[in-house]
């Protein structure tokens, strides 16, 4: 008759033992998780893939069309000295429906966010007031066979470059290395 008690005790204990030993490893885990999550997604040493390819030049001239690309997705200048930026809409769709503008975003921002936002900016050219401080330069919003040229400087760092115009930064995006 003891025996018939002293095995489902056994049992219970064990199970119970084996519940606190894994919750404890959970919030362990869960807390490591938790830390790699915290840290900065952009470094400054970020690596940009065919980066070592593209030559580095101040003075970039860049086209957009009516396929909605950019003719170019890579460029690379010298940090802390002035960028001459010069944006040629070469399509032929009216700007209504097929305007483009080159904006380069800060490091670290969300690109959809800031897109989801630039939407409804409507009447500042599809450039958000609220997010201006997300913005390294900017273009005006241009029509065909319309150019906007621009100056600005860059920190050492990788900056991401969007068309605004809705639908068009998932295509029309890439990224400027200043080193």
């Amino acid at each position: 008759m003891k025996k018939l008690f002293i095995l489902p005790a056994i049992a219970i204990a064990l199970t119970f033992a084996a519940c606190g030993g894994g919750s404890e490893n959970n919030s362990a885990t869960e807390t490591a998780e938790q830390s790699t999550t915290a840290e900065p997604t952009t470094t400054p040493t970020e690596t940009v893939p065919g980066i070592e390819n593209v030559e580095s030049s101040n003075t970039i001239t860049v086209e957009a069309n009516d396929q909605m690309k950019f003719n170019t997705d890579l460029l690379k200048v010298k940090a802390g000295e002035p960028v001459e930026l010069t944006l040629k809409n070469v399509g032929t769709l009216p700007k209504e429906s097929m305007g483009h503008n080159l904006i380069v975003l800060k490091p670290g921002v969300d690109v959809a966010t800031f897109a989801s936002e630039a939407v409804a900016a409507v009447d500042a050219d599809y450039l958000p007031k609220t997010s201006l401080s997300s913005v390294a330069a900017h273009t005006k919003l241009l029509g065909p066979g319309e150019e906007d040229k621009i100056t600005f400087t860059l920190e050492a760092g990788v900056y991401t470059f969007i068309c605004s115009f809705p639908g068009h930064y998932g295509v029309m995006q890439g990224k400027i290395v200043a080193e």
